[in-house]
């Protein structure tokens, strides 16, 4: 059980997604789609993520919320929005394999819609399996193989977050660091604190 209380875990979101919108910010992006699950903590780092790649790029941003049932719908709206990337952020309170079976629904979704832009996934369902699930979907992995798609992830000891490009070869997923931004100690021991249910592990 994490030893974080809920106004932590949404302080911490807050605290990651700055960072999500500072990477973006950093790629030089004008346009990104934010698809985030409809819960209070996936809004929470999805909102930061977008108010900071705003500020920072001038760019523009929307906000679609993942429902079960609605992805058809999701893809179409994302496909007339037009992004450069698509911020796939699914987690948060939402049962795990519930969030599992959306997310891989909407990227079939967008597979079947031909949603342009590149993706960039959450750490949360990629440690899940939530990507390498979507990629048993033949349909999926065809349409991703001619995407760049990219995974932030968490150096837990070295206080950092990563931003990877992720490598499809065969039925693997292979991650190249492409970018890493250091945290604070607080952020650092948050993100100890909430996923691995430890105190913070570096000074």
């Amino acid at each position: 059980m994490a030893k974080t209380t809920f106004e932590e875990e949404i302080y911490l979101r807050a605290l990651t997604g700055r960072l999500v919108g500072k990477a973006l910010a950093d790629l030089g992006l004008n346009k990104v789609a934010v698809v985030a699950s409809k819960n209070i903590i996936c809004s929470s780092i999805a909102t930061a993520t977008e108010a900071t790649f705003m500020t920072l790029s001038g760019g523009v941003t929307y906000h679609f919320l993942a429902e079960k049932g609605k992805e058809a719908e999701i893809a179409e709206r994302v496909k007339a929005f037009a992004p450069q990337v698509t911020v796939l952020q699914f987690g948060g309170e939402t049962p795990i394999e519930e969030t599992k079976e959306v997310f891989v629904e909407t990227l079939r979704q967008f597979a079947e819609k031909d949603v342009p832009g590149a993706f960039l996934v959450h750490v949360r369902i990629f440690a899940a399996g939530g990507l390498a699930r979507a990629l048993e979907d033949e349909k999926i992995r065809e349409y991703l193989r001619k995407k760049d798609v990219f995974v932030y992830t968490v150096g837990f000891d070295e206080g950092k977050v990563y931003v990877n490009k992720v490598i499809l070869d065969g039925n693997e997923i292979k991650l190249e660091k492409m970018a890493e931004y250091p945290v604070t100690l607080e952020h650092a021991d948050l993100l100890n604190r909430s996923l691995r249910d430890r105190s913070v592990t570096f000074v």
